[in-house]
């Protein structure tokens, strides 16, 4: 499922960039079943021999994609909690929940595509990337853990990352969802009685 090589000048990496986009829009418009080498390659605008000579298969496009789409995701998370580490828990906590709802925002449609085809693509980079939201929070806790009720640190972190992230999940996933406002407070309390006890 890896990719083929990586683009090094610049026509190349407009090509792949002009391949992960029609990806991107078959899956979201038309869901993986309609995706094909054949159309990706179409909707770009691009040969099937230019198209192989990165990706191999459908299922390297969906991967490369989930890898593009994560790495925004996790780049907003890090910006947002770079500066947490001493800050008070109730702020940590809602500037935390808050970061990651916004992170799932980062194109929703895309991000509801790619949660629909979690088997496809593969449960270990889902895992790798729950296993990095969950280091941010052990490395919090742990600095806190003199204010907490809580006396296991990584599970407590790996029950609130797994509860934020099935949250925001229903959230996107939903016809009919909470306001973002309301909602960023709602999951910040439920984090911040789970930590105080």
């Amino acid at each position: 499922m890896e990719a083929r090589k990586q683009p090094k000048q610049a026509r190349s990496r407009a090509t792949v960039e002009a391949i992960l986009e029609a990806t991107a829009r078959v899956l979201v418009e038309d869901g993986y079943d309609a995706l094909s080498t054949n159309r990706v390659a179409k909707v770009a605008g691009v040969s099937i021999g230019s198209l192989y000579q990165y990706f191999p298969n459908k299922e390297s496009l969906v991967l490369a994609i989930v890898e593009q789409h994560t790495e925004e995701m996790m780049d907003m998370l890090r910006n947002a909690v770079t500066d947490l580490a001493h800050a008070p828990l109730d702020v940590a906590v809602r500037t935390y929940v808050r970061a990651i709802i916004e992170a799932h925002t980062v194109d929703p449609e895309l991000h509801r595509a790619l949660m629909m085809q979690v088997m496809h693509i593969g449960v270990e980079l889902i895992g790798g990337i729950n296993s990095t939201a969950r280091q941010i929070v052990e490395g919090y806790l742990t600095l806190h853990l003199d204010e907490l009720a809580i006396t296991d640190v990584k599970t407590a972190a790996y029950v609130l990352v797994h509860a934020v992230e099935a949250v925001n999940h229903a959230h996107i996933l939903e016809p009919d969802p909470p306001e973002t406002e309301p909602l960023i407070e709602e999951v910040s309390q439920l984090v911040l009685r789970y930590l105080k006890g």
